[in-house]
């Protein structure tokens, strides 16, 4: 009866040795399925790590810098430091999560509106320390304040910034793991998930370098070469023989460019320079060749060399090699100051080697910048040569920014430049130009690296402000070689080591228009400093890349002219001011 009773093990036709398979698992509870929904929805949100890294590389890209900022400017650094500090602090997040053994999941709510309110409060009064430094920095380079609606402006354009770099890292992490999900099939998982990774980045390398290299440089010189060819509207062609283009020249008006153009058809004419100087004077010559006016640089270099014989340069006191700038652009002010100062006895030769502006150049095309600052100098250097030494006229050399990198080719060193020219006169020079770099690493002791000295100055003097070219109180014979300098200008001081190393310029005493306040924070400063070269020279003459009135006194120093007198100078600067 018993039996009768019992529920037989197999009576559902089942082996009682076979498992229960519908009851192997364990049903989860609908906390734990909220919970994990939870965490994979954290997973696609914003996390509090990222959110904390992106919030303090904000608050740290509105410190002071070099320049002032607008807008626009300040709204790129911010919004591509809060995309670095959003993937450190996710990376430091997820390092800590490993090292503990703990899954992501969402973070408390008290957390997040504590993040929340600390964010608020915090950026409010950051912004208004920006506004503070910005006012400061402002007032000292006399530049206007910045107006209420740049707050608004800055923000948003750091949100776009923002919101593009990390759709582009998450577009390329999906890439990597749809990779590395395919090379899963046919090795191990982890392997193929770092493989995954290094085939993107190095399509993406291959791509960047390759295709839209390419393509993105043959667009650009065709968009500037189409400016080259524009004639601005106050150049007009030569009248006169001294200058290349006009008559008897050896080559086109046409062939020299837009900026070639605007450096033979401007300068002082002999009137004014007699006027300046209450003596009868010469008309200066200026010889220039343009990107079309011969096929290769060398080729250029010497039609440089036989125009500037046809139009007598070498017959005059004074003969000035001038490296230009990407586009070919010269300075107007170092030129016409140099003519003011020899009297108009004088001839100055340059040639074009780019249509890229100079920042360009500056990334792509430092070498035909070098070739052709190399080039132009030995082909004058060696007619130069040739002729009797009581007959030779002053041989100069001068370049601004990546001209001055262009025209240091041309040298092995200081004491090079001393033995091959009769002066030298460098305006801007770039952190990638060697002999400058050498001399500035080899200072002085003592002496800073925004304004140092070398071997005494007995031939070279760096100059920030006219009374710096007395500094130091030592001899300084001729040949004379000045760097003409700001501490102040991104140009000079932008470096790649900036991203992780302090440089010296933030470590030593603080220039004259810096503030004291500036600090070097890694990648920050190499975004800020990134950011001040693009408006270097949207400040007043004295500050950051902009160079007029000190350029005269550099010249009086270098040819040291005779009978020329401190108010000559002076209204020479006058005239410079006027220029800009």
């Amino acid at each position: 009866m018993n039996s009768t009773n019992r529920s037989s093990p197999a009576s559902d036709g089942r082996d009682s040795r076979e498992p229960n398979t519908t009851m192997s698992a364990p049903q989860k509870s609908s906390s734990t399925r909220r919970d994990e929904e939870s965490s994979a929805s954290g997973d696609r949100g914003f996390p509090v790590g990222g959110a904390v890294g992106a919030l303090v590389l904000v608050w740290l890209s509105l410190t002071p810098s070099l320049l002032p900022r607008g807008p626009l400017f300040q709204g790129v650094v911010t919004g591509a430091a809060a995309a670095f500090g959003y993937g450190l602090g996710s990376a430091v997040a997820a390092l800590l999560r490993w090292m503990v053994q703990r899954q992501r999941g969402p973070a408390p709510a008290a957390l997040r509106w504590a993040l929340a309110i600390v964010a608020c409060l915090g950026s409010v009064a950051v912004l208004a320390w920006y506004a503070d430094w910005q006012s400061e920095l402002r007032s000292l380079m006399g530049v206007s304040g910045l107006s209420w609606h740049a707050y608004p402006i800055i923000v948003a354009i750091a949100a776009v910034v923002f919101v593009v770099l990390i759709a582009i890292s998450r577009l390329c992490w999906a890439m990597s793991r749809g990779v590395g999900g395919l090379l899963a099939r046919v090795m191990p998982t982890r392997v193929a998930a770092v493989l995954g990774g290094v085939v993107v980045a190095a399509v993406a390398v291959a791509a960047v370098n390759g295709l839209v290299a390419d393509v993105a440089m043959s667009m650009l010189n065709e968009t500037f070469k189409a400016v080259n060819e524009e004639t601005s509207p106050d150049t007009e062609e030569p009248v006169l023989a001294e200058r290349s283009g006009g008559p008897g020249s050896l080559v086109s008006w046409d062939s020299l460019g837009r900026q070639g153009r605007i450096f033979v058809s401007n300068g002082p004419t002999a009137g004014e320079l007699s006027a300046f100087s209450g003596k009868p004077a010469r008309e200066p010559i200026r010889v220039y060749t343009g990107l079309d006016s011969a096929e290769t640089i060398r080729a250029e270099a010497d039609l440089a060399v036989a125009e500037l014989r046809r139009a007598g340069g070498f017959e005059r006191a004074v003969l000035g090699v001038a490296t230009t700038t990407g586009t070919g652009w010269i300075n107007e002010s170092t030129a016409s100051a140099l003519e003011y100062v020899a009297g108009g006895d004088s001839a100055l030769v340059s040639m074009q080697y780019s249509y890229l502006p100079s920042w360009l150049s500056f990334v792509v095309d430092q070498e035909r910048a070098r070739q052709a600052g190399q080039a132009l100098f030995e082909a004058v250097h060696a007619e130069w040569d040739l002729l009797p030494v009581d007959r030779r006229p002053k041989l100069v050399v001068f370049g601004e920014s990546l001209g001055s990198f262009g025209g240091e080719a041309a040298f092995s060193s200081i004491q090079d430049m001393a033995a091959r020219t009769d002066g030298v006169l460098f305006v801007g020079p770039t952190a990638t130009n060697p002999v400058w770099r050498d001399a500035t690493a080899r200072r002085d002791p003592g002496s800073p690296q925004w304004l140092p000295i070398y071997r005494d100055g007995h031939t070279v003097r760096f100059v920030a402000d006219t009374p710096d070219l007395a500094r130091p109180d030592t001899g300084w014979t001729a040949p004379k070689v000045v760097y003409l300098q700001h501490a102040s200008d991104p140009i000079t001081w932008w470096t790649p080591q900036l991203l992780f190393q302090k440089p010296d310029w933030l470590d030593e005493e603080r220039g004259r228009d810096v503030l004291p306040s500036t600090r070097w924070i890694p990648v920050v400063t190499f975004l800020q400093v990134s950011a001040d070269m693009a408006v270097a020279v949207d400040v007043p003459d004295g500050h950051g890349h902009t160079f007029q009135a000190d350029i005269a006194d550099a010249w009086v120093a270098i040819l040291s002219p005779a009978g020329w007198t401190a108010t000559d100078t002076e209204r020479l600067r006058e005239i410079l001011r006027g220029a800009e």
